[in-house]
């Protein structure tokens, strides 16, 4: 049994390792997943604070190449925590249905803030 935590403990780094070693050009998903699995390592988090906090890490931009943020990015933020943080469970934080979910966010905000 100690074998098997230690077993996933290590895929889990490493998977986490791969994320962060990719360029800041990362895809949400990618953002997401990494960061949704690094935070369930901690058993006193729950699915929910981990999407949320994921969610904001990965729409809000916190690299010095992308300081501006604009109300866009909060716009989306707003919706995806809205609709989008329910997505993920503690076994599967489903990325693909996340990015989908965040990205018609996305496009909602974006019409609100094109239009007249």
């Amino acid at each position: 049994m100690e074998g098997r935590k230690l077993g996933a403990l290590v895929l889990v780094v490493l998977a986490f390792g791969t994320v962060v070693g990719q360029s800041t050009a990362a895809s949400f998903k990618d953002c997401y997943v990494g960061c949704f699995i690094f935070c369930m390592l901690n058993p006193s988090n729950s699915a929910f604070s981990c999407a949320t906090q994921c969610l904001k890490d990965c729409i809000i931009p916190n690299s010095p190449q992308q300081i501006h943020v604009d109300s866009h990015h909060f716009c989306n933020l707003g919706c995806a925590s809205s609709l989008c943080s329910n997505i993920s469970t503690k076994q599967n934080p489903d990325g693909e249905r996340v990015e989908s979910c965040v990205g018609s966010c996305s496009d909602t905000c974006a019409k609100n803030y094109l239009s007249p």
